[in-house]
């Protein structure tokens, strides 16, 4: 038995429009009220009312970071009308978790964007960027006396390619073009924004800040060994865990990595079509894993992996989420104790880590999947906001206090 580091980041994470409600200024909202998703977030789970509560309970748990973010509609719902108030709001968030001894970890953009900003064009303008980063400025001269841990955006390119190249996202396009360029614009927005925290913070005499994005990573494992197999993995590792992460790096604009995984990807292309070398997976249930509720594969050895191969950049690494959703909540435990093997194994192996985020504190609306999936260390009982907190957390909060597994 081994402990983890000493001063180790230990905390669960959630995002504004999965738990706060009532978002009603955002592209995602519209999208729900339009029915171009299967269900809508209405008061989600209240946290926006809550979030004392909600921050109790993860203090309670032992946990000493809190990962968040802060809804960009609600502090800007109309172009350029910035509300005191919704600012005051993340603030006495931001106090709470201080009050209780827990390190705040902000999110910038966590996939939604205000109504006015997506009907511009949204992230498939390049000079829309000057909006985001007009409110990045905003926030961070607010907070940045407050908060250390900044992550610019969640998951770029599950955002580009599910809301401009799968459809699946509001604006709901299938454009290979127009993906390509909203990642592009992404990885521009963020080198920009980095530079903007970095000279706040030296404006006012602060202590440099720790900055950077969340990247979903995932373990591209072949089917079967052949040529188009060992390509399609190649260029899926290349593209999709790696590209972004070397793009900003080029621009030394990354302070740590901060890493989101959840599961193995069991490449198997049967023809040459790009299509198939970059998207398709395994149908025929070869070499068969435990699963989550929403059909991914659970491989821990992956995490291992993925962050053995980022050793290479030498730079911290932060896992920003990891979770399973599950009713067995013994699978969440036997998941997040072999997650967290493998992390020791890879922190053994040399990896900086700075610590563990688990996904998510509660249960919540997980996009365009509903209610259904429960991510939650906490239950959530969606006719009266009742918070329970499952047994999976006790187990997890020795961890958190013991620094051991």
């Amino acid at each position: 038995m081994h402990k983890f580091p000493q001063a180790f980041l230990w905390g669960a994470a959630t995002s504004a429009h999965q738990v706060e409600g009532q978002n009603i200024y955002n592209d995602w909202w519209q999208a729900e009220q339009g029915h171009f998703l299967k269900e809508a977030s209405h008061s989600a789970c209240k946290h926006y009312e809550l979030y004392a509560e909600d921050f109790a309970i993860a203090k309670q748990l032992n946990h000493n970071c809190h990962r968040f973010s802060i809804e960009w509609s609600r502090i800007e719902p109309s172009e350029g009308n910035f509300q005191p108030l919704e600012i005051e709001h993340y603030r006495k968030i931001i106090a709470d978790l201080k009050s209780k001894g827990i390190e705040p970890i902000v999110t910038l953009h966590h996939f939604t964007n205000p109504i006015w900003f997506s009907q511009k064009g949204g992230w498939a303008k390049f000079k829309l960027q000057r909006y985001f980063l007009r409110f990045v400025d905003k926030i961070v001269r607010e907070f940045a006396g407050q908060v250390k841990f900044w992550i610019t955006i969640n998951e770029p390119l599950v955002y580009s390619s599910h809301a401009y190249l799968l459809g699946a996202w509001p604006p709901g396009e299938c454009s290979l073009f127009k993906t390509a360029k909203v990642t592009l614009n992404l990885a521009q927005a963020h080198i920009k924004a980095y530079r903007i925290i970095h000279k706040i913070y030296r404006q006012k005499a602060l202590a440099r800040p720790m900055v950077s994005i969340a990247a979903n990573l995932q373990a591209f494992e072949i089917c079967q060994p052949t040529l188009k197999n060992k390509l399609a993995a190649y260029l899926r590792n290349k593209l999709y865990n790696f590209y972004f992460i070397d793009t900003l790096l080029r621009a030394k604009t990354l302070d740590y990595i901060g890493i989101n995984y959840y599961g193995r990807n069991l490449v198997d292309a049967r023809s040459w079509r790009i299509r198939d070398l970059l998207l398709r997976t395994c149908q025929d249930n070869h070499y068969p894993l435990r699963k989550n509720s929403l059909g991914w594969d659970i491989y821990p050895e992956g995490l291992f992996k993925l962050l053995i191969t980022a050793k290479r950049y030498n730079l911290p690494v932060l896992i920003t989420e990891n979770g399973i959703c599950t009713e067995d909540d013994d699978l969440r435990w036997d998941y997040i104790r072999e997650h967290l093997e493998q992390l020791q194994r890879a922190i053994g192996g040399g990896v900086r880590v700075l610590g563990y985020i688990y996904w998510s504190l509660i249960d919540n609306f997980e996009w365009d999947k509903g209610f259904a999936p429960r991510f939650g260390l906490v239950h959530v009982d969606y006719q009266n906001y009742k918070r329970t907190i499952k047994a999976s957390a006790m187990k997890l909060a020795e961890v958190f206090k013991s620094g051991e597994i």
